[in-house]
């Protein structure tokens, strides 16, 4: 894998490893949702949620959408929600066996 992609991935996951924003992509997984909406189902500010969407969305992960007055916010593809549940799925597992 070429040193640039390897570096991007690596943002990617560091962006994921915090559990606030984490939260709020699979909060975006569903269905496109507006700011306030994702701070009401996660008990956070808006601002909060704001920022990190902010962050979210310059790491390609989400994307905004406008319908009249409203930002919805959404997975950016099919890849990450592909990825959040592979993962979840694995986190679910039962890991006492070594795998070979």
């Amino acid at each position: 894998m070429p040193p640039e992609t390897t570096q991007l991935l690596s943002e990617t996951f560091k962006l994921l490893a915090d559990p606030t924003r984490l939260a709020i992509v699979f909060a975006c997984k569903e269905a496109p949702r507006p700011v306030g909406e994702i701070a009401g189902a996660l008990d956070l500010s808006q601002s909060l949620v704001s920022h990190h969407l902010r962050l979210l969305r310059a790491g390609r992960l989400v994307a905004a959408e406008r319908h009249g007055k409203h930002v919805l916010y959404r997975l950016n593809d099919a890849h990450i929600a592909r990825v959040l549940t592979d993962m979840a799925e694995h986190v679910a597992e039962d890991h006492e066996e070594p795998h070979p």
